[in-house]
Parts: C-alpha cells; structure tokens; sequence
C-alpha cells in the first residue's frame, strides 16, 4: 500500500494542495456498509445478489440486498498481530471460484506469523508469511463459512511487513491469478531481495509478480501448461508476468476484453497502472512508470535505462513524496471497470489513491478512460460530500458490474470497540 512512512510523514504535509486533474467527473457516495475495521475488497460469486467485504484484522462479513450485515468467516486467531498504528499485512484477498455455486469453494490470502519455520535464517529475520487458502461455505448455512475446512495452496515467506500485494482473483480462463509485491522496505534491495537485479527482476523469485495457478488439484495447486515459463530452467512456471514493485489491487473487467489490470504503487515519484499480459515485464527495478530507476538513487532518474522488451503502463501520475509539481497521490489503489446500470460510465475503470498525505487524510478518487496504449485521467467530483477526504483502501465491485469504495478515517486497523469499527463502504452512483 504504502512505501518509506517517514518520506511521506515529512513531505506530503507540503504537498497537499497542488492541483488536481483540469477536468472532473461528477458522482455521489451512497453509503451501504458502516461498523467496519479496515475494509479491503468487496466482491462477489458470479450472479450472487450479496456482497462480502473483507477487514484487515482477519474476517469477513456479507452483506444482503437489504444492506443487513453478518459474520461469514473470522480467521483472526490465524494473522500475524497488526501494528495499530499502521500495517499492511492481514486478511488481505477473497476470490470464489467459477463453479461456487455447485462447489462451494472460496480462497482467501492473509499474512500469518513466521515462528514455526524451519529455516533459522526466517525465524530471526522475516517479517511473516502470506498464505493463500482454500475455503468452503458451511452446508447448513449460505451466509457462513464451514470452521472446519481449510486447505492451504501456497506459503511463501515475506522479508518485510509491506509490499504484499495479495489480491487473489480468477479469470475468465478458470484460472486464478495472484498479485505479489517486491517482498517490502524500499527500492527493491536489502534483506530478502536479489541484491543485483531486485526480487522484480528475478524470475527464480516469486516477489514482484503475478502468478497463475489452477487450483482443481487434489494436493497444493497445479502450474497451467500455458504458463510464459513452464519449461524455462531459469524461471518459476507459476509467474504469468513480473517486474513489479507492489501491485496493490488488480481486477479482471467484466466486459470488452476482460483485460488483467493492476496499479502498482511506485517508489517516490509515480504511481502507476499496468495491463497484465501474458509473460509481460512491467519494468521495476529497472523503471518506475514509464522513467528509468536507480535504486541507490531513487529521487533521481537516470538519462537511460536497459528497458528492452519492458511494458509501459497504460496511465501514470506524480507521487508527492518526491515529485510534488500537479501531483495526485501517494499510493495508487486499484479498482474496477464500471459494467453496472449507468451505461455513460460503462468502461469506465475507478480507481483512487491513499492520500495525497500521510499526516492528514486526503483520500483521493479517479477515473480513467481506456483509449488506445495511454489513458485519459479525471478526478471525481463527489458532489453530495464535497469534504469528502477519507483514506482509501481498496474498492468493490458486485455481480451486476456496480462499484464501491472502502474508506477509512485512520492510519492503522486500530480493533473496534463494542460497536465495531468506524470504516465504511460507498457505493459509486451517478
């Protein structure tokens, strides 16, 4: 989600008040979900009327058409302990599978503690381990998850508590893809990544990839023939595309090509949005957006770069960390392409970013017009909450192609009271 804290601490207090996009798109937030700890994602099996939201801190809760809420799944005993102030592990992915509505299986990935390793080296220098998992819905309930039935598909363990990614979702192929970040810290290097190239260069790495997996498997997960790699002695057959930083929230569209797009949160300077194709480099450490990187010297952008065969992303904007002239943001969210009830915005991809601070809120929503290799970029111009200024956290998207905004007034999953959280769900409406 987020890179070097005390960067952004220092400099984003200055940067607050540059100007946004010229142009604006007018929307309202409809509030649909409240009472809630650091929401995610929110998502949806196909045809399926309810919504199920998933919290930082480790649960998942479901939402009906009439907007009442219960529990569906608490994995809280299994994640890592959060930091109240600010982490970015957790519960952090939900995805059902094609067929759920015969099998009833879901999968979802969280970040757990890294003691019971047997790697020494981990015990004493990780931060923790991402999961991704299998899960089932009860047989006597549809709005509950069967306690009782877990089968773990993928461990991998993580250097550094950032840089995640962890969004987990299928693709109209079947198959299911998961976004992962460089491993943490900063710049691609230090403890945990390649020293020469960076975890997003090394294929032997699965840090700063997408991966592809099929989960129809008895044991673990099998690698799909068609993988870019399979075959290749020198690269992991899982990957389906690399050289990212942190790719934090990718999604398939619904409609017209169902393109793979993520943003992929940048270092200092740009933020960016990329999309995924088959065995594609999207260039980090070597770029950072579309500009050449050096990684021992990251505000500063080298005349030229070895960029053969790396993909440029579709869209890129100034990080104000370090690049504060008309920036837009500190860390890129990545959303959804609009396929609901307003056709004016059919095709139209949602997105946001964090804040344009870190000291003080300023939650920020765009929206991107996909034309050609670059895309167009507006600001959203909520015209029923015009102080709206909430920290982003991701972004939902029901089975009818509607699409929602997670939101949050605080910095860390700080546990809820008696009365739950403070955080809530919008939904985009015209």
């Amino acid at each position: 989600m987020l890179k070097k804290l005390a960067l952004a601490a220092v400099t984003a207090a200055m940067t607050a008040t540059f100007a946004g996009p010229a142009s604006a798109l007018d929307v309202k937030l409809e509030e649909v979900a409240s009472g809630l700890q650091h929401p995610l994602m929110a998502t949806a099996p196909a045809g399926d009327p309810r919504l199920f939201i998933i919290e930082q801190i480790g649960t998942i809760k479901v939402m009906q058409p009439d907007g009442k809420m219960s529990n569906f799944l608490n994995i809280r005993e299994n994640i890592v302990p959060l930091v109240p102030e600010f982490d970015e592990r957790g519960l952090l992915g939900l995805a059902f599978h094609p067929n759920y509505k015969s099998n009833g299986l879901f999968y979802v990935s969280y970040s757990i503690p890294i003691h019971g390793s047997p790697n020494l080296a981990n015990l004493l220098f990780f931060s923790h381990k991402n999961v991704i998992a299998e899960r089932r819905v009860s047989k006597s309930d549809p709005n509950k998850a069967d306690p009782g039935y877990s089968r773990v598909l993928s461990t991998i363990d993580w250097p550094q508590f950032n840089h995640n990614g962890h969004w987990i979702g299928f693709g109209p192929d079947g198959m299911l893809y998961a976004s992962m970040g460089d491993g943490g810290y900063a710049n691609d290097y230090g403890l945990g990544h390649n020293p020469v190239s960076g975890n997003g260069q090394d294929l032997g790495s699965k840090n700063g990839k997408i991966l592809r997996i099929d989960v129809n498997s008895e044991e673990g997960y099998a690698v799909p023939k068609d993988n870019p790699f399979v075959g290749n002695e020198d690269a992991l057959d899982e990957i389906w595309a690399y050289g990212f930083r942190n790719p934090w929230r990718c999604s398939f569209d619904m409609g017209g090509d169902q393109n793979l797009i993520c943003a992929d949160v940048g270092q200092n300077n740009y933020e960016e949005i990329d999309v995924i194709k088959k065995g594609g480099n999207y260039g980090w450490r070597v770029k950072e957006g579309t500009h050449c990187f050096d990684y021992q010297k990251p505000n500063e952008e080298p005349a030229s770069c070895n960029d053969k065969g790396m993909i440029d992303p579709v869209l890129e904007y100034n990080n104000c960390s370090a690049n504060p002239d008309g920036c837009k943001g500190i860390s890129i969210t990545g959303g959804y392409v609009y396929r609901g009830a307003n056709k004016a915005w059919d095709g139209t991809y949602f997105f946001g970013d964090w804040s344009k601070n870190f000291v003080l809120k300023d939650g920020q929503l765009f929206a991107a017009k996909m034309t050609g290799m670059k895309w167009s970029m507006e600001k959203m111009n909520i015209t029923n909450m015009p102080k709206w200024n909430s920290y982003v956290m991701g972004f939902g998207q029901d089975s009818s192609g509607e699409v929602y905004v997670m939101a949050t007034d605080l910095t860390g999953p700080v546990p809820g009271g008696p009365l739950g959280g403070l955080d809530k769900v919008y939904k985009i409406v015209p």
